[in-house]
């Protein structure tokens, strides 16, 4: 794991609320705005982009947790601007706090945990027994 970060270092995502990304289950929709699953989605690359940087050719990373405030709506058209930051890295687990905003509305904020195994590691970790 390259060593290249330091906690207050950031990176930002823009993504474009999708008809796709609304609160839905089932086909059946909820709310016309952006659902928390989908800004999960969203919060998860941004913070893995570190990760990108990171791990060497035989490492890859895997969640560890995802906190979400949703703390207001995104519409349909509208831009979410995430932005990311080091909180703090402990051996190979890094650490991530963000923000997500329209404008200067706050949509959502949270921590996140990514940790970087070897590639082989994760292999054993999936592989299903007997089935």
């Amino acid at each position: 794991m390259k060593q290249m970060f330091k906690p207050g270092d950031r990176k930002v995502y823009i993504r474009t609320v999708q008809p796709a990304d609304v609160a839905a289950f089932h086909g059946e929709e909820v709310h016309p705005v952006c659902a928390t699953f989908a800004l999960a989605r969203d919060i998860e690359w941004t913070t893995r982009q570190f990760v990108l940087e990171m791990r060497e050719d035989h490492e890859e990373g895997i969640g560890t947790f995802l906190s979400i405030d949703h703390k207001g709506p995104a519409f349909v058209g509208e831009a979410i601007v995430f932005s990311a930051w080091v909180d703090q890295i402990n051996g190979n687990e890094l650490i991530c706090f963000y923000e997500a905003h329209v404008n200067d509305r706050l949509i959502a904020l949270g921590k996140t945990g990514q940790k970087i195994l070897r590639r082989e590691k994760l292999d054993r970790l999936f592989k299903k027994d007997g089935g």
